[in-house]
């Protein structure tokens, strides 16, 4: 199994309505070959919607927040295949992922 994206499509910033399930499908027409990208409900980052998730197989984890739907689209792509080239699963060099890697909220080590 390849590499998993995973967005939050329950998080939306006060008074907006939730766009993850949009970002995630506009997503994965330009993720690589391979990479799933899929949703699922609240990712516990509510505070700071929308929140995108890297996991894979014998990789580390990344959890991510604050990202916006209607910017971050290209550098969210950029991000995933960062995340499935990274040799050993270990993202050494964030900066082609634009602003996404000051978003981090952690990262789990394989």
């Amino acid at each position: 199994m390849g590499p998993r994206v995973i967005i939050c499509d329950t998080c939306a910033a006060p008074g907006e309505s939730p766009q993850g399930e949009a970002f995630a499908e506009a997503l994965r027409a330009l993720v690589p070959s391979g990479v799933s990208v899929e949703t699922t409900s609240c990712m516990n980052q509510c505070d700071r919607p929308v929140s995108l998730a890297l996991r894979g197989e014998g990789r580390d984890v990344y959890l991510f927040h604050s990202l916006d739907p209607a910017q971050d689209l290209d550098d969210a792509a950029a991000l995933v295949r960062l995340y499935a080239e990274a040799e050993g699963g270990t993202i050494t060099d964030a900066r082609p992922a634009g602003r996404l890697r000051h978003c981090l909220t952690g990262r789990v080590p394989r």
